[in-house]
Parts: C-alpha cells; sequence; structure tokens
C-alpha cells in the first residue's frame, strides 16, 4: 500500500498529567447482566494497545464503554481529562474514531462516498464540503490502497478491500485516537497482515493512538506495544507484551497450555500450543488406516 497517511491536528490536546483516555472504576452492562465490574484502564498516549481475552471475556464492551457508544453503570470514561458522557458529541467524534466489530455500508454507496462520510465532524452549517475535505479523502484512500476503488460500490468489494475502505473513513476522520473491535475477523491470513501492517504504520510514523481488540495472540504480540489480558470482566494483566505474554498468563487467561518463544522473524513473544498427548490405543488405530 501507497500514498501519504494524513496526520491533519492528530497530536492536538495532549495532555500533560495523564492518558488521553482512560476508564475509572468501570461496571459495565447490558440491562441487568452485569459483563464486568471495577475495571482500571490506561490506555498510553500514542501506543498501539490490543485487549485480548477469551469469548464473552468483556473485550468488546470495554472498547464500546472507552468510545462513548455503551454508557456505564457505574465508573467514568475520560477523555482529555473530562468525563466523556459530557462532552458533545461533535468534540469526541472529532478526537475518537471507532470501527466497529461489524460495518455495513449502505447499498449502492461508492468507496469515495464512504471515506467522506468520515469528514461529517468537520462539517458546520456554514462549512461544507471543500478542498481540503477532497485532499483528507484522496490521501486517507491512498494511504490505505484503496484509491484506484474510488468509484466501486462498497459491496462489490471483498472482505480485505471492504476493511481497508472502513479504516480509510476512520482515518478520514482525523481522530488523534482510533479504536478497532476485532479488525481483522473474516479475513484470510494475508489480509490480516496487510490490516495490522496499515494500522502499525498509522501508530509508528504518525503517532496514532491505536486500541484494538484481537483474538490471535501471535498478532497482538508482534503488533502491539502495549497489552491489556482480560478474562471473566476483569483486567488480569496489563504492560509491554514481553512482559505480558508469558505460558503463565496464557493458560491463566485462555486455560491453554503452551510454550512461549521468541519470534524468529521479529523478537517478539510466540505462543506455541502443547500437543495434545496421544493414546496408545488411538496410535495404533492410525497405524492400522493407513
Amino acid at each position: 500500500m501507497t500514498g501519504t497517511i494524513v496526520d491533519g491536528n492528530a497530536m492536538a490536546g495532549m495532555q500533560e498529567d495523564g492518558p488521553r483516555l482512560s476508564g475509572n472504576a468501570l461496571t459495565l452492562s447490558y440491562d441487568k447482566r452485569v459483563v464486568a465490574e471495577g475495571l482500571d484502564v490506561a490506555i498510553p498516549d500514542r501506543s498501539f494497545t490490543v485487549i485480548i481475552g477469551p469469548n464473552a471475556c468483556g473485550k468488546s464492551t470495554l472498547l464500546r464503554a472507552l468510545a462513548r457508544t455503551l454508557r456505564p453503570a457505574a465508573g467514568t470514561v475520560l477523555l482529555d481529562g473530562r468525563d466523556i458522557t459530557s462532552l458533545p458529541a461533535r468534540k469526541v467524534a472529532k478526537t475518537l474514531g471507532l470501527l466497529p466489530q461489524t460495518s455495513v455500508a449502505p447499498d449502492g454507496i461508492t468507496v469515495a462516498e464512504l471515506v467522506g462520510r468520515g469528514r461529517y465532524p468537520h462539517q458546520r452549517l456554514l462549512r461544507q464540503w471543500s478542498a481540503d475535505d477532497e485532499r483528507v479523502v484522496r490521501e486517507s484512500m491512498e494511504a490505505t490502497g484503496v484509491a484506484d476503488l474510488a468509484g466501486r460500490p462498497v459491496d462489490e468489494l471483498s472482505g480485505g478491500q471492504r476493511q481497508r475502505v472502513w479504516i480509510a473513513m476512520a482515518l478520514a476522520q482525523e481522530t488523534p485516537l482510533l479504536l478497532l473491535d476485532e479488525p481483522t475477523t473474516y479475513l484470510d491470513i494475508a489480509h490480516q497482515i496487510e490490516v495490522l501492517d496499515l494500522c502499525a504504520r498509522l501508530h509508528e510514523e504518525r503517532g496514532r493512538t491505536l486500541v484494538a481488540v484481537l483474538h490471535d495472540l501471535n498478532h497482538a504480540a508482534r503488533y502491539a506495544t502495549h497489552l491489556i489480558a482480560m478474562r471473566d470482566g476483569r483486567i488480569v494483566a496489563s504492560g509491554a507484551p514481553g512482559e505480558v505474554m508469558t505460558a503463565d498468563l496464557v493458560e491463566e487467561v485462555f486455560r491453554l497450555p503452551c510454550r512461549v518463544i521468541d519470534d524468529p522473524e521479529t523478537g517478539t513473544p510466540l505462543v506455541i500450543p502443547a500437543a495434545r498427548r496421544r493414546t496408545a490405543t488411538a496410535s495404533a488405530d492410525g497405524v492400522r488406516a493407513r
């Protein structure tokens, strides 16, 4: 993928006395069903933070709370030191972008039109579409490698192409904080790496703060600068991947015996699940079946 990653005012409003995004004593629930309780979380500025954990542990719920799409039953999410629920929606939309787990584009909308919707937070009654908006949309499509698809309907694209288009829309929003809920779901391995490489570039080259929910532990360890491990609605560990991703932690969180070695490509932790022992009977049956 080629092109210039738009920067805009990504570093505007950085807080000197703490992280831009955090949660204090959060209780998260759907109606009366409590998913997580007493969560304290701080997202390091300019980090690529990845939240890991087994299914139904509260990962996506926490991300939704941080993105203000789920109101905590108790506790406070702080954005730039203020309760995120007290901020105007436009202010939040210009500071924090969200790529949800499932995104559905309107029928017939083209790539350029969808990416252009990322500019809505910047529109005003007296300030409509401008040359600057056009530039940002173009650069966002170039950065994600979808510029040549600008006129194509989104619903005609492959899964990997669509995901890059949604990321381009989030880029066009020009937010310093970007939250992604399982951005590699349903993608083949090549497209998973493509999307994660793009996320890494956003973090490394433009200092964007990214928070992503990922299922693949090795992808998480390879790309994250900061890991948050969850189980049963609580945070079990957080910190640098080399400190968090241990065999003991993986077994505690995922109930998965394993070895953790250095990835020969990157030196980051690599999780190798323990082989299941085959019984003598199963082995003999296997020999007879050959």
